[in-house]
């Protein structure tokens, strides 16, 4: 990351609340950004955004919908931004299955919203919108999703986040492009560290059980998902923000994939075992029905974004595990993790890609 060129800058990130919107926004904070952030409330308690203080270094946070049009095109003009990162979405593929009307709406019609109100601010020099690794239409070939690979999704979740995609290369190609606006996509997922109190997720659900002392249920143990730290992902959106502040927008104007090191892609159940033994926990879970479809194996290819972005995952699995135990460990025991949360990511810059 390079700080020279986000200083003083005027970022607008949508779901600055959530877990990765946190992430993202204490990380362009540091380089001295003034960030500008629209989100509804954290719905965890206790949450990233509210453990690590994050609102104490934006420029503004804002708490509303996004889909509230009119609000958030105002918030927008008045923050004027030259990039906007946008990540407030309905994450969750279990709820997306109990509320799939709020899940198309939110990652669709959200995501329009955005783009919407983006392309009425003049200073506007670059768009990243995050969506997920689960946009690939499966099919029997098992190998690394490619960018370039056919859209799609089961659950309402995956597919709406397609839908996004679709969405975004719309207003990219017929409205955006010829502003010489850069208008980018990040496919990352399956990402960790701390601060993630998210309801039916892996590594919240393995920080619950192991600190209430109970056996974790798994429902997909044999599952293969590619795994990474929370700042490995964040790296690629602000790499591809950096890229389009540089007036390089061109070259950035399309899809990426952030996958972590094909040695880090793991089994649900080797992801568990690993990640008690960093928190000093036993390993103890069992398997529950697993009632819902989801694809046996997920990977990313990631080559494009090494290639163009000088991109790589910086964190190993082991690493990752071991980062994040220590951040919640430090919660639970009272100490300061938004002193952490700032170690962590002066470390992680520290670190070689």
């Amino acid at each position: 990351m390079t700080a020279s060129v986000w200083q003083g800058r005027r970022v607008f990130v949508t779901g600055h609340t959530g877990f990765k919107g946190s992430w993202l926004a204490s990380r362009l904070s540091r380089a001295g950004a003034e960030v500008f952030g629209y989100a509804l409330a954290p719905d965890t308690e206790p949450a990233m955004f509210d453990a690590a203080r994050v609102a104490r270094g934006l420029a503004a946070s804002t708490i509303a919908d996004i889909r509230d049009r009119a609000g958030l095109a105002a918030r927008m003009r008045e923050a004027a931004p030259e990039i906007v990162f946008h990540l407030a979405a309905q994450p969750l593929v279990r709820r997306s299955y109990r509320d799939p009307a709020e899940t198309w709406d939110v990652n669709l019609m959200g995501t329009v919203a955005v783009l919407e109100a983006a392309r009425q601010c003049p200073d506007v020099a670059g768009i990243v919108v995050v969506t997920t690794d689960k946009v690939y239409a499966h099919g029997p070939d098992p190998r690394p999703f490619r960018e370039g690979d056919p859209l799609g999704g089961y659950d309402p979740y995956s597919a709406s986040k397609a839908a996004a995609e679709l969405a975004t290369a719309s207003y990219r190609d017929a409205f955006l492009r010829e502003r010489g606006v850069a208008v980018a996509t990040a496919r990352a997922g399956n990402v960790i560290g701390g601060g993630d109190w998210a309801d039916e997720r892996l590594l919240p659900d393995v920080v619950r059980a192991a600190f209430e002392g109970r056996t974790l249920e798994i429902r997909y143990p044999d599952a293969v998902r590619p795994w990474q730290h929370v700042l490995d992902a964040v790296d690629g959106y602000v790499r591809l923000g950096e890229r389009a502040l540089r007036s390089d927008g061109e070259r950035v104007a399309r899809a990426r994939n952030f996958g972590p090191d094909a040695r880090d892609v793991a089994p649900v159940r080797d992801v568990v075992a690993a990640a008690t033994a960093a928190f000093g926990a036993a390993s103890s879970f069992a398997s529950a029905p697993a009632d819902l479809v989801e694809a046996a194996v997920l990977t990313l290819d990631s080559s494009d974004a090494v290639r163009d972005l000088g991109w790589s995952s910086r964190l190993r699995l082991v690493d990752a595990l071991e980062w994040t135990a220590r951040w919640y460990r430090a919660y639970y025991d009272g100490g300061d993790v938004a002193a952490l949360t700032a170690r962590q990511i002066a470390a992680y810059e520290e670190l070689k890609p």
